[in-house]
């Protein structure tokens, strides 16, 4: 459960951080800055702050466990002393239990006198501070500041933080590209293709049968029917207490998709950001591996006791309320063996070709199944005496879910590495843990492997025999996975693994892209060469991005195409690594919010919703050396045939343009 929390607190943090930039309120104060040479390296700065009106602004005597304001530099130069110039104030503040606090009203300057470390030809820094207007406290807020120094040791003010920059703002908005003129009329509409709502609908009810069948769940499926069929004054009356019942576990499921609505309406991009945010993928690896030693019996996770004793007292109530926290304390007590079913469905579903209507979609699915049994069997109560006892084969089902967490954990390690470029999780390395969690599956099966809460095995049964043949089978379908051959390319779980060219082999992979998130180089590639190109908005963490890499792109149509007729440029929208920090600037977005421009990623999904309205990958578009666009944009397209088509097409609309 504190891993749970943990998520929850870093889904809601990221979420504030968003919502924060898109309706940000005024600051508490502005502030000028100016400097002056007293000595040899020795430099007092003037940091002027105008306080807004009813704001009161911590003084820096403040004690450190108290609200205060701060002021840091870096290590080129170390602090020597701090004065304030205003009115300083004192007086209790009841909203701090009374404590006396010093604080400046309409305006403060801060005498900050520093001596450099050694020779440097800029100082950087910040002021922290916090302030207070009635029962608000804001802070601490950074504002930066920068300076430089020049050979005689002169000292003079720059603008700190990112700036707007005309130049950059040229960079992300193309004026020439027109979306509503391409010079050819075929393609797609401008829109990505969606996964299927119903497609996800099914994945989430297949998830919701495998919980059905884990020890959280399964043995209280017969206990809650004949709950309802007991104490029911009629059949009728238990068949729809049960239904009730089962509609509230379904509505419980679909409430937890709706945060996810409200903050994607904030930042079209916001889902992007968590299915590829580092530290959110390596907390889900993290809670798989704990989630699958505790499948494996070594520990048990269990709520807190006054936490399920609350929301079970409730469900004596009567009544609706009381089959509605009937539905929440299952809901609960079933999160040990839900949690990282449902941990799955919520990362796949948020991705780069996902969204919230898909993890309604998928939640919904997975409500759906675990609401069946109760609804049914409360309707034809005499199908319980058909459902196999509780009994050790759950603990089986536990450990084998156990194996496959470990798989799926990689999994999320791997997200990270990819957008960090650690170079942890190659290809090879995916495939080897998948291979090895396999065969100890099997031979967990088949008795060779026992765990603490296992019993002697003494006859392996036939649904023993028929699951470890299954996983054998897939096993071994996934053994040239690690080598470096044509067979490498396993297109039945294309967007699992790593890249094809992200491998310990050199010179692996398929069809190569020219330029890898550089468009001005494609432009002048283009050029030079009197190509088309071929714009690949694509991304690291992106499913169907590796799928059409490894399953349309080696088609030897599509591969010649695409190698002899075009400048293949491919964008990753969520590549973490930050630009030079003179190429970092602030961009104003046509919706008006203001957009900071810090790394790769920010660049490229700017660039992408800027010029094409859309922020799902992958997204490809044709255009000529001089950006004109030569055909509608496409995106995910499984049939080789088609986008070999619309090559072609694009290819026939440049050359006539030229």
């Amino acid at each position: 459960m504190k891993q749970l929390l943990t998520f929850i607190i870093l889904i809601t943090s990221v979420f504030a951080v968003k919502a924060q930039d898109s309706t940000a309120q005024a600051p508490a104060a502005k502030w000028e800055y100016t400097a002056e040479k007293k000595g040899e390296q020795e430099y007092i700065l003037h940091l002027k702050g105008t306080i807004e009106k009813g704001w009161k602004l911590f003084s820096t005597t403040m004690k450190d466990d108290d609200p205060n304001t701060r002021v840091t530099v870096d290590s080129a130069a170390t602090i020597t002393g701090i004065t304030e110039e205003g009115e300083l104030k004192k007086a209790p503040e009841p909203l701090l239990d009374n404590i006396e606090i010093k604080y400046f009203e309409n305006q403060v300057t801060l005498q900050v006198a520093v001596k450099l470390n050694g020779p440097a030809n800029k100082l950087e820094g910040a002021v922290n501070y916090m302030a207070l207007k009635g029962e608000e406290v804001t802070g601490p807020d950074e504002v930066k500041f920068r300076f430089n120094i020049d050979a005689s040791g002169n000292i003079v003010n720059v603008a700190a933080g990112l700036q707007e920059s005309a130049t950059g703002g040229q960079t992300l908005k193309r004026a020439a590209i027109d979306m509503a003129n391409p010079l050819s009329n075929c393609g797609g509409e401008g829109a990505p293709v969606k996964k299927s709502l119903w497609g996800i609908f099914v994945l989430g009810m297949l998830g919701g049968f495998i919980a059905l069948v884990t020890p959280c769940v399964f043995p209280l499926i017969p206990l809650t029917v004949s709950f309802f069929t007991k104490k029911s004054q009629d059949k009728k009356t238990g068949i729809k207490n049960a239904v009730l019942y089962g509609f509230f576990i379904l509505l419980i499921y679909v409430l937890l998709s709706v945060p996810f609505h409200l903050v994607d309406s904030l930042d079209p991009e916001i889902l992007n950001n968590i299915s590829t945010n580092v530290w959110l993928n390596l907390i889900f690896f993290v809670i798989f591996i704990v989630f699958a030693i505790s499948f494996f019996g070594y520990f048990e996770i269990t709520l807190p006791s006054g936490l399920a004793s609350k929301v079970d007292s409730k469900s004596g109530v009567g009544g609706i309320i009381g089959i509605f926290f009937m539905a929440l304390t299952l809901a609960l007590v079933s999160f040990s063996c839900t949690g990282p079913i449902l941990g799955s469905l919520l990362v796949g579903s948020i991705s780069t070709d996902g969204g919230p209507m898909q993890l309604t979609a998928g939640m919904a699915g997975f409500g759906f199944a675990l609401a069946l049994p109760f609804a049914l069997f409360a309707m034809f109560p005499n199908l319980l005496k058909s459902l196999p006892k509780s009994g050790g084969w759950l603990s089986s089902v536990k450990v084998v879910l156990g194996f496959i967490e470990i798989a799926m954990a990689i999994k999320f390690l791997s997200n990270a590495d990819l957008v960090t470029h650690w170079g942890l999780v190659k290809r090879e390395v995916f495939f080897a843990v998948w291979i090895i969690c396999g065969f100890l599956i099997v031979l967990y099966l088949l008795g060779k492997i026992r765990f603490p809460h296992d019993s002697p095995l003494k006859k392996i049964s036939t649904t023993r025999w028929v699951f470890a043949a299954i996983f054998l089978a897939i096993t071994i379908y996934l053994l040239p996975g690690v080598t470096n051959t044509k067979y490498a390319n396993r297109k039945l779980i294309s967007g699992f693994p790593p890249p094809l060219n992200y491998s310990i082999y050199k010179g692996a992979g398929g069809v190569e892209a020219n330029v890898v998130n550089d468009y001005e180089a494609a432009l002048k590639l283009a050029k030079e060469q009197n190509k088309p190109i071929l714009i690949d908005f694509t991304g690291w963490a992106c499913v169907n991005c590796r799928k059409m890499e490894e399953n349309v792109w080696p088609d030897e149509r599509v591969k010649t195409l695409i190698e002899g007729d075009y400048i293949l440029v491919s964008l990753y929208v969520d590549d973490r690594k930050l630009l030079p920090e003179d190429q970092q600037f602030l961009f104003t977005t046509n919706t008006g919010r203001k957009k900071e421009i810090k790394s790769i990623g920010d660049k490229y999904a700017t660039m992408q919703t800027e010029n094409f309205a859309i922020n799902a990958q992958p997204y490809y578009v044709l255009i000529s050396p001089d950006e004109k666009l030569l055909t509608k944009p496409v995106a995910y397209t499984p049939n080789a045939a088609e986008y070999e088509s619309w090559l072609k097409c694009g290819l026939e609309a440049f050359k006539k343009n030229k």
